[in-house]
């Protein structure tokens, strides 16, 4: 069951069928999958050219994966234990030419990941991006450096059933999406 977008104006199909899935099927991802996401990852804009993304991943069964699932909040534990993999996604906060502070790092790197998630849906994987874990022990856990900082985990893996979920997973799964009308956030210039 793929929850395509109902939009008032005419948006591209990638953009439509991208949601945040979080029943996962046990079909698992092999490196090269990642591999391709974080390789349309790259290729997002960033100022100066920095790419100041950075991704660590681990299959489901590896100890990258355990290490990424047990830093979650235990709201999010229950249904991405079933994900095929999960993605720690940091930005770098300097930039590499000149130390200094990169103000856009976090822009950019949530540029990445659009376009991590459009390839994602693109091959029928899909993914939920998650805030909800523990930033202290994703710090400690990866040994991320003093200029590295948290973004997201993301869950990824191919369409399982919303039956598979308890609740109130089940109920979200099915739930039709839903967004604010653009006349909420344009601004119009004075």
């Amino acid at each position: 069951m793929i929850k395509t977008a109902v939009t008032r104006l005419p948006v591209i199909d990638i953009i439509k069928n991208r949601w945040s899935a979080r029943a996962f099927s046990d079909q698992n991802l092999t490196e090269e999958h990642l591999l391709t996401l974080i390789e349309a990852a790259s290729w997002a804009p960033s100022s100066i050219n920095e790419q100041p993304w950075r991704y660590r991943y681990g299959l489901k069964g590896t100890f990258a994966f355990e290490q990424m699932w047990d830093c979650l909040m235990i709201g999010n534990q229950p249904w991405a234990k079933d994900a095929a993999a999960m993605v720690l996604c940091t930005a770098k906060k300097t930039f590499e030419k000149n130390g200094k502070d990169n103000r856009h790092a976090m822009h950019d790197t949530g540029m990445a990941n659009a376009f991590l998630m459009l390839q994602a849906t693109q091959m029928g994987i899909y993914g939920h991006i998650m805030g909800g874990y523990d930033p202290d022990k994703i710090r400690k856990t990866f040994q991320l450096p003093d200029d590295e900082e948290d973004v997201c985990i993301i869950a990824l893996g191919f369409l399982g059933s919303p039956e598979q979920l308890e609740e109130p997973f089940r109920t979200r799964e099915v739930t039709p999406r839903s967004r604010r009308a653009v006349e909420d956030f344009v601004l119009e210039n004075p």
